[in-house]
């Protein structure tokens, strides 16, 4: 009878290399990204040129200074939404550059 292997899925596998790595908050952050891709249309989204994660802050830097000015208005308004996505232990703040 042969042993059978454990199965991953690839989330999961890539999750542990991240907290292996140290390289989780950049996984939230692709994560932040690809919900935001969804969230706006193809025009607003192309206007984001990155999304990181420092220290639990999330940094959004946008081209186009009208898409700045939204996001700033709307700080907290974007900031619960990805609380409520990814969960609040993992932002306490937004900074739009």
């Amino acid at each position: 009878m042969k042993k059978k292997k454990r199965e991953y899925q690839s989330s999961e596998l890539v999750k542990s290399f991240a907290r292996l790595y140290g390289f989780e908050n950049k996984l939230l952050a692709f994560e932040v990204k690809d919900f935001l891709h969804e969230y706006l249309n193809d025009a607003l989204f192309n206007e984001i040129e990155s999304v990181n994660l420092h220290k639990k802050i999330l940094e959004i830097r946008i081209k186009s200074p009208l898409l700045k000015n939204d996001f700033r208005l709307r700080k907290t308004f974007y900031l619960k939404k990805f609380q409520e996505k990814f969960g609040e232990e993992h932002f306490i703040d937004l900074l739009v550059l």
